[in-house]
Formats: C-alpha cells, sequence, structure tokens
C-alpha cells in the first residue's frame, strides 16, 4: 500500500514536470513581450523594451533598435488625427532614415485584419507592429490618440506627446531624438537667438 503512493506520486510529479514543459514549448515564438514600465514624467527614463509582430510577419524588438533615434506612434484606425500625421511620420522616415531615425507606428486595434488595408491607404510605409494592451500599459496606459514617445539613441525618451501636433513639432522633437537639437532648450531661448540674427 505504501508502495502503491509512492509510485503514485512519482507518476503525479512526472506528469506535471511534461505538462510544465509542454506548455512552455507550445507559447508562440515570437510571443509578445514586455520589460519595464513608465511612471510619472518619462523625460530621461529608459524606454520599456518590447518584443512585437509586424503587419509583414517580422518579430521587432525595440532594444535592437539601439543606436537609432527611434519614434514611437501609438495609433489606430479609428483614429482621425492618427490617419493625419501618418503621412507625415512616412515622410519624415524618408528624410531623416539616413541620419538614423526609425519610426515605428503600434496599432492598438483588436481587428488586426484592418491594419494592413488602413497602413497602405495613408501610405505609412514605416514599420508598423501590432500593439497590445501590456505594451501600452507598459507606455502608461495610451489612454489618448496618438500618443507618440520621441526616443534617443541611448533609449532614454526625450519627449512624449499625446493628440495630433504640427508637422513642425513632429519635426523638432525628432530632431531632439537624433541629437542634432539640444533636448532641454527652452522655446524662449530658442526665439532669443532668433531675435539676435
Amino acid at each position: 500500500m505504501k508502495r502503491n503512493a509512492i509510485v503514485l506520486s512519482v507518476v503525479t510529479v512526472a506528469v506535471a514536470l511534461m505538462l510544465y514543459a509542454g506548455s512552455r514549448m507550445a507559447a508562440p515564438h515570437g510571443a509578445p513581450t514586455v520589460a519595464g514600465k513608465l511612471r510619472g514624467n518619462p523625460q530621461g527614463s529608459l524606454a520599456p523594451d518590447f518584443t512585437l509582430q509586424s503587419v509583414d510577419g517580422r518579430t521587432v524588438r525595440l532594444a535592437d533598435l539601439r543606436g537609432k533615434a527611434v519614434v514611437l506612434n501609438f495609433w489606430a484606425t479609428w483614429c482621425g488625427p492618427c490617419k493625419v500625421e501618418m503621412p507625415w511620420l512616412a515622410e519624415l522616415q524618408k528624410q531623416y532614415g539616413p541620419q538614423g531615425l526609425e519610426v515605428i507606428g503600434i496599432s492598438m486595434d483588436d481587428e488586426r485584419e484592418k491594419v494592413l488595408p488602413f497602413v497602405k491607404e495613408v501610405g505609412a510605409d514605416y514599420t508598423i507592429l501590432h500593439g497590445t494592451e501590456e505594451v501600452g500599459e507598459a507606455y502608461g496606459g495610451v489612454q489618448f490618440l496618438p500618443a507618440t514617445f520621441y526616443v534617443d539613441r541611448e533609449g532614454k525618451i526625450v519627449d512624449r506627446v499625446f493628440g495630433l501636433v504640427s508637422h513642425s513639432e513632429i519635426e523638432g522633437n525628432i530632431k531632439k531624438s537624433l541629437g542634432t537639437v539640444a533636448a532641454a532648450e527652452p522655446a524662449h531661448e530658442h526665439e532669443e537667438k532668433h531675435e539676435g540674427h
């Protein structure tokens, strides 16, 4: 009787280990992952790392883009202002890409099948990823779209913008990410320099 209990315990442990190993092996390769979470003012914070799938089937990890300036633009197909700025982002990607800019659009749509046709319609020919709730949460919840994070070459956030802003403001933030403009330069100092000319 005691021997049967021991055998039963060994079999139970073996089955549990096999189920655990099976569940680990069954996890999809390249499944989305997130590391880190922003709290409070994100300026100067390391951008939370993530791994997401692109609309063309690639696996993209933010940390692999270290050394480049990155624009992370959270958007959705139902977001009108997003549709306005996406062609601007495509244009700026072409203009500043040779200097090391990488624009990444992160779709927060639940219906993924709508994303690719929308991207083609607006001409967003930069990298588009399928976002997840976990990635959105890591970036503060992104309750308002578009939500854009400008990341410098060291992976630190230099600015965060909610809602639609002008083309020139987006370009200015890109320059800060690239390091071609001082990130902390107050606007009034910039105006004074122009007055002196």
